[in-house]
């Protein structure tokens, strides 16, 4: 992966002001798909700290583990652009970045987890078919959260009246 430099001093305030402000977490995509996500029943950990590279979103039981990346700091074939300034330094961090997401990617896939990765500009909803598509088929139909309509009807305890 080589090694980390030295970041080059920013511009000016703004830039670097935007920079630190970059959310590294719970980012409008992330938040977008959980949503979608929970709309359809599933659960799920958020940043799970015991997996390699904190997955943004972790299915413990199926052992799929997701991914919400950044065009600009994930290298996006379609929409990934390099700064004009600095352009060799931001060159190898990014370098950098992808080389984490594959070694994150090996350390999971040897834990017996599959690794999807979704880019920030996908729409939720299509994300989310893809995601519930290799949930089902890793989790058995009977282990499956069910919705409330279908759960045996609960029967409350019965009454021990002093009659």
């Amino acid at each position: 992966m080589g090694r980390k430099s030295t970041p080059p001093a920013p511009l000016d305030a703004a830039t670097s002001a935007r920079l630190r402000r970059q959310a590294r977490a719970s980012t409008k995509p992330e938040l977008a798909l959980r949503r979608e996500l929970h709309r359809r029943g599933l659960r799920f950990r958020i940043n799970h700290p015991q997996l390699p590279g904190r997955p943004d979103v972790a299915f413990t039981r199926a052992k799929v583990a997701v991914f919400v990346d950044g065009c600009f700091w994930h290298c996006c074939p379609e929409h990934g652009t390099l700064p004009r300034n600095n352009r060799q330094w931001w060159q190898d961090k990014l370098d950098r970045n992808v080389a984490r997401d594959r070694a994150k990617d090996a350390a999971l896939a040897d834990l017996d987890w599959v690794v999807l990765h979704v880019w920030e500009h996908e729409a939720p909803g299509a994300a989310a078919d893809t995601i519930e598509a290799e949930w089902r088929s890793r989790v058995p139909a009977t282990h499956r959260a069910v919705d409330a309509d279908s759960r045996p009807h609960q029967t409350a305890p019965h009454d021990r009246g002093t009659g």
